[in-house]
């Protein structure tokens, strides 16, 4: 800010409303990699008649050639190109947009009058694209180091490595269950729910064939848990991560 506090109201005086709009990490990085000021996509906004009132249904389509996301070797996992909008109300607050330029100018560009989040249709390319995210999100950190000296130590053989039993008395206090590694066991999840919606967690672990204890550490970054309705005590994948064609299934 400038050292006279100055603040230029132009926006404030023209009445100027914009729209605040949350959207994905992807998708704003996406938006980085557009070369000039050449568009990154196509915003549409229809009224829609709906029980004899009249809403505006807004949608955000990304451009095809921002949707090869780097650094990825599979290259079937893409951005996906479709965002509805959530709208949401203000809720009664005064919020307002500013800009500073080079010259430590602020300008007031105007006052928000309409709040939004953009989220992805939920489709098989998000749903790779999530999957992908979570496994990298698991992968252990490697660290590589340049020894300046040799290593000198010398090691004793021993009977059985400390590793080795602690796995033993993991396995054993587990029931003969060893942890697998998180990527897969979310395969294993995931594959699961493509085919039902809800599992109790005595199926799940039937099927991955992992501690209880390990698999709910797992359930809770992904899924939900019913302690009411229809379906108490199952499990049931969060909304960002369920992939259902047309309605969400049901096993009623």
């Amino acid at each position: 800010m400038s050292d006279k506090g100055e603040v230029d109201l132009t926006g404030a005086k023209q009445n100027t409303g914009v729209w605040l709009v949350k959207v994905p990490k992807y998708l704003s990085q996406q938006w980085a990699k557009a070369t000039g000021r050449g568009d990154v996509g196509k915003l549409r906004i229809s009224n829609v008649l709906t029980g004899g009132r009249c809403s505006s249904q807004v949608s955000f389509t990304l451009n095809e050639e921002l949707t090869v996301i780097e650094g990825i070797e599979d290259k079937s996992v893409s951005a996906p190109r479709e965002h509805p909008f959530t709208m949401q109300t203000v809720g009664g607050q005064t919020l307002a947009v500013f800009t500073e330029n080079s010259s430590d100018k602020i300008a007031l560009e105007g006052v928000v009058v309409q709040r939004a989040e953009c989220r992805p249709a939920v489709s098989e390319s998000y749903m790779r694209l999530k999957r992908l995210q979570i496994e990298e999100l698991a992968k252990p950190v490697r660290l590589s180091q340049q020894l300046k000296t040799a290593v000198t130590t010398n090691y004793k053989p021993v009977s059985n490595h400390p590793n080795n039993l602690e796995y033993e008395r993991r396995k054993k206090e587990e029931g003969k269950r060893a942890r697998g590694e998180k990527p897969q066991v979310l395969d294993m999840l995931f594959s699961a729910f493509e085919k039902h919606q809800y599992y109790n967690i005595k199926d799940l672990v039937d099927i991955t064939k992992q501690p209880v204890t390990y698999l709910k550490e797992i359930l809770r970054g992904i899924g939900l848990y019913n302690v009411k309705g229809t379906h108490k005590n199952t499990w049931e994948l969060k909304p960002e991560y369920r992939h259902y064609q047309g309605e969400e299934k049901t096993d009623e």
